[in-house]
């Protein structure tokens, strides 16, 4: 029996490739940008599966193009690139790879508070640029205390709560705000569930860690800004649309708030005409938050895992769509 066939769309770490290459015929996409959508769907025509990531919009155009896909294997936790209704509808099996990046995103999420209260990379900046001409100054490149502050945390799921653990050890006061309530959360640190106008009037940081959807969108825009003190910071390492930009960059112009921290943007990459890289008050970086070489190498092995279980006839690990069984039941193909 010949194997079944994938496209890969980017290089994956090997740990996760070579099983893959064991059991299926795989093609990679060998450069580091992304693959064009005509590539996806012109590769998509031959293929049982398809590995994506977030930067590749899979949608009815590319299903219309592969009559014999049956899976999608997202490499994220995150799957709104990909219209997962049409895929359930046709039969198309849809996984992630959650809760592996965690810890790995609930520490960069603290990396880029850290950084943006204490002023690390305009310190950087500062030395590197031969403004250091002071050995010590009282007043040189002040910052925020964190420790003993309050932590506003904006969805308080597997991430929200490992930054909230991560908080606890800060002797923070911890306020979340969800759609439904969190006692794991409450119970373990302390946490408070307020709504979100009174979390962003409270806290002297405001984490963010809700998936984008239509709910979601722009959660954060200008009349949520202006609730914010000016002596607080913005987080986001969840998804870029959460956040308005726009009113961002006005919010920080006018002092409305005193800094953020960005490792995601309403379009990615973001363009060097952004205005908010102008800014010395913000912290970025090229949504790297589960960038660890542990992280990556096991969201491959995941994404390995999911495609095996499916083509042996088992219920893949991380399925996202469930109700696709009722209209594709499983069955083994090797």
């Amino acid at each position: 029996m010949p194997k079944p066939k994938v496209y890969i769309t980017r290089e994956i770490p090997e740990r996760g490739l070579k099983i893959i290459q064991k059991h299926f015929d795989a093609e990679v996409w060998p450069e580091y940008a992304p693959p064009p959508k005509k590539v996806i769907i012109e590769k998509a025509k031959n293929v049982d599966a398809l590995v994506s990531l977030l930067s590749d919009k899979i949608d009815s155009e590319v299903f219309n193009s592969a009559p014999k896909l049956k899976i999608i294997v997202q490499l994220a936790v995150g799957f709104d690139n990909i219209d997962v209704q049409e895929a359930t509808q046709r039969g198309i099996y849809v996984t992630n790879t959650p809760e592996v990046l965690t810890e790995t995103t609930a520490d960069f999420a603290w990396t880029l508070l850290m950084a943006v209260a204490r002023r690390v990379v305009e310190a950087d900046k500062y030395v590197r640029t031969g403004q250091w001409k002071v050995g010590w100054h009282p007043s040189m490149l002040q910052g925020r205390d964190i420790y003993g502050t309050t932590i506003g945390i904006v969805g308080a799921g597997r991430i929200g709560y490992a930054v909230a653990k991560r908080a606890k050890g800060f002797d923070m006061k911890i306020l979340y705000y969800d759609v439904i309530p969190r006692p794991e959360i409450e119970r373990d640190f302390g946490a408070k569930r307020v709504d979100l106008d009174a979390l962003l009037k409270e806290s002297d940081f405001v984490s963010v860690h809700v998936p984008l959807m239509k709910e979601t969108h722009h959660l954060i825009n200008a009349d949520k800004l202006k609730l914010m003190k000016k002596t607080a910071y913005l987080i986001n390492n969840a998804r870029g649309p959460v956040i308005d930009e726009k009113a961002l960059y006005q919010a920080l112009k006018e002092g409305l708030i005193a800094g953020v921290g960005l490792d995601v943007f309403e379009q990615e990459p973001t363009p060097l005409d952004n205005p908010l890289l102008k800014l010395d008050n913000v912290v970025i970086a090229p949504h790297i938050s589960s960038a660890s070489y542990e992280t990556r190498s096991r969201m491959a092995e995941m994404v390995a895992e999911n495609l095996v279980a499916f083509f042996e006839g088992k219920k893949p690990p991380n399925l996202v769509n469930p109700d696709v069984m009722k209209i594709k039941p499983l069955s083994k193909h090797f």
